[in-house]
């Protein structure tokens, strides 16, 4: 039986093909490769000697997606697929509204042809929206802010209502906080398109060269140094999450929602001051106004993954920006090649 990855060579998407191809299962990959790389897949089978099937296929393809658990003896399928830039959320909701939200409506209607009723779906902690309270449980209101939480929240609801209407699903809802870092391989990691919305990528882009300066958005918060926390956690601990949440959804039926965390947080200065300690340089930034909406504090309550998953991050801020700062160096242009970028400029 083979488990499907929707969205798999993506920034999370691969590090979780990795673990799960780590811990003997069967996997193939769907990816209409509109943010991410095909070299990310190469890789992966590089790093795990593992061949598996690929298919560059959109989701809302209904014949192709058909044709794929057609040719295939799926038993359960992991959703990443999905626009996931916030910003760009907002300048054009349509666009977000229109791919999240039909892509997951096809491929569930396919699962529910096809009698697959697995599922576990990537979810995020924008779902929670702003919240002046921490740790942030699963049982905290959902009221995201921007066209890019609500599609998430809006599946969630689509998939609790799937639910509602036939018992015998089985769904893992992994609301994650703030992935970084990269494979110790330096092989995979974050290739964003353009500038960076995230902070470490960003980091790690000033720290090569690539841009000038770090952007820090208010140092007057009611924290340890003035800046905003949050709740940081490395991408391969995340994928170790999605592979105990996959094999919880394979023994059991329901719906349940899973931070996915450290359940600790970090201000922009403290993972700057980590990133510099691994790069062995001086990382420049300046202190611009806050963005509206911004809160101080921010992380996760991770209990219930502990005790339902038996899952807890183990990687530290230091092995974040080392594994985050390796990638870089590895990778300066991303998965593209290098002299290819350089004959550009």
């Amino acid at each position: 039986m083979t488990i499907l990855i929707t969205g798999g060579a993506g920034y999370i998407g691969s590090h979780t093909c990795i673990e799960l191809l780590n811990a003997g299962h069967d996997i193939i990959v769907v990816d209409n490769f509109s943010n991410s790389k095909p070299e990310a897949l190469k890789r992966v089978s590089e790093i795990t000697r593992k061949y598996f099937r690929t298919y560059c296929l959109d989701l809302q393809n209904r014949e192709g997606l058909e044709k794929v658990f057609t040719d295939n003896e799926i038993e359960a399928v992991i959703h990443f697929a999905g626009f996931k830039a916030v910003g760009e959320s907002v300048h054009f909701p349509l666009k977000y509204y229109e791919n999240n939200m039909n892509s997951t409506i096809t491929l569930c209607e396919v699962m529910k042809k096809f009698h697959v009723n697995k599922l576990v779906f990537s979810s995020s902690a924008t779902v929670y929206g702003v919240t002046d309270t921490v740790p942030i449980t699963e049982e905290s209101p959902l009221k995201a802010t921007n066209p890019y939480g609500r599609t998430k929240q809006m599946i969630e609801e689509l998939l609790q209502d799937l639910y509602d209407s036939d018992r015998e699903w089985s769904i893992a809802l992994l609301r994650y906080f703030n992935p970084v870092g990269a494979h110790e391989s330096g092989r995979i990691g974050e290739d964003p398109n353009g500038i960076p919305n995230n902070l470490m990528p960003y980091i790690s882009q000033v720290a090569i060269g690539k841009l000038e300066k770090l952007q820090v958005y208010g140092d007057d918060y009611p924290t340890v140094d003035g800046t905003g926390v949050r709740d940081y956690i490395h991408v391969v601990d995340l994928g170790l999450g999605h592979v105990k949440a996959l094999e919880r959804m394979l023994t059991t039926r329901g719906i349940d929602a899973y931070n996915l965390g450290t359940g600790k947080g970090y201000s922009v200065l403290e993972v700057l001051s980590a990133y510099e300690k691994a790069a062995g340089k001086t990382i420049p930034y300046t202190v611009v106004e806050k963005r509206p909406g911004d809160v101080a504090v921010c992380y996760a309550d991770t209990s219930k993954a502990k005790e339902k998953l038996n899952w807890e991050a183990v990687k530290g801020i230091d092995e974040m920006c080392k594994d985050s700062w390796r990638w870089q160096q590895h990778n300066p242009f991303g998965y593209e090649k290098q002299s290819k970028m350089l004959v550009k400029n």
